[in-house]
């Protein structure tokens, strides 16, 4: 299978093309950044951190999607839309772990969707999806009047959203636990004189800081007792490994919107 990788410098990036190349199943097709990119003519191989591959970063997605059987990204919005959509005129895969994403950037992910196979998630790693089942079957079993819901999380000082993806998917798995909608109870920043908590509020807490690849945790706190779900990650290629898994499960599939569960086996395929 030839996997293409999109945003191929970044962190996230460099990992998802290290693990390609270590997997004998695998070939890279290829990796792009955008125009003007430093990286650009830069060896994939050396960029992934190993040995020289003779194929250069580019910058036409179009080419490296048809040339691709799946394409795997982590890069900014504007650019994922973009490229979903080169996606589906090509009828590539594209295995999307973009956070950041707009209601509007999302529905356009979903009409892509229509035409060829298509996952997304706010997070690659098996454990964080198990700690999504959890939060929700908690969040079903504990009534809001009792135990107030927190999210807190931490990354590394360079990135530029918050909430995180992962957090904002564990405060929707949390509403959706509790029958309601995230927006209408999410509270995303408190400063000041805030008053009291407001009940059945769904609180994020966002810290930034040095090279943290991300810790989450979600806290019921009742009256006299706290349950606290955590998940660490110490190493981005969990989040690589993921994703590649996902790109293996995507390829040859109908056109859809799948997601991580359905790749773990937590949920049944429906696209």
């Amino acid at each position: 299978m030839r996997i293409g990788v999109l945003g191929c410098a970044g962190r996230m990036g460099r990992a998802v093309m290290a693990e390609v190349l270590a997997s004998p199943d695998c070939a890279l097709a290829g990796g792009v950044e955008m125009a003007g990119h430093a990286a650009l003519g830069q060896d994939l191989g050396v960029l992934a951190g190993g040995e020289y591959t003779g194929q250069a970063a580019f910058d036409d997605a179009a080419a490296l999607i048809a040339a691709a059987d799946v394409v795997i990204e982590f890069s900014g919005p504007a650019a994922t839309v973009e490229h979903v959509a080169l996606a589906a005129q090509a009828g590539t895969g594209h295995v999307i772990g973009t956070t950041g994403l707009s209601a509007d950037e999302k529905q356009a992910i979903r009409e892509a969707a229509t035409r060829t196979a298509v996952l997304r998630a706010a997070n690659m790693s098996l454990g964080v999806n198990l700690l999504l089942g959890l939060a929700l079957q908690v969040a079903r079993a504990l009534p809001p009047d009792a135990f107030d819901a927190e999210i807190v999380e931490i990354h590394h000082k360079h990135k530029v959203d918050a909430p995180s993806g992962t957090a904002l998917a564990l405060g929707a798995a949390v509403a959706q636990g509790r029958g309601v909608e995230l927006a209408a109870v999410a509270e995303r920043g408190r400063d000041g004189l805030t008053g009291v908590r407001v009940p059945g509020a769904i609180g994020f807490a966002a810290l930034r800081g040095g090279d943290a690849v991300g810790d989450h945790t979600v806290i019921f706190a009742g009256a006299g007792e706290r349950l606290e779900l955590t998940h660490r990650a110490s190493d981005r290629r969990i989040y690589a490994r993921g994703a590649l898994r996902a790109a293996r499960w995507l390829h040859g599939r109908p056109p859809g919107l799948y997601a991580m569960a359905e790749v773990l086996g937590l949920a049944p395929a429906t696209g």
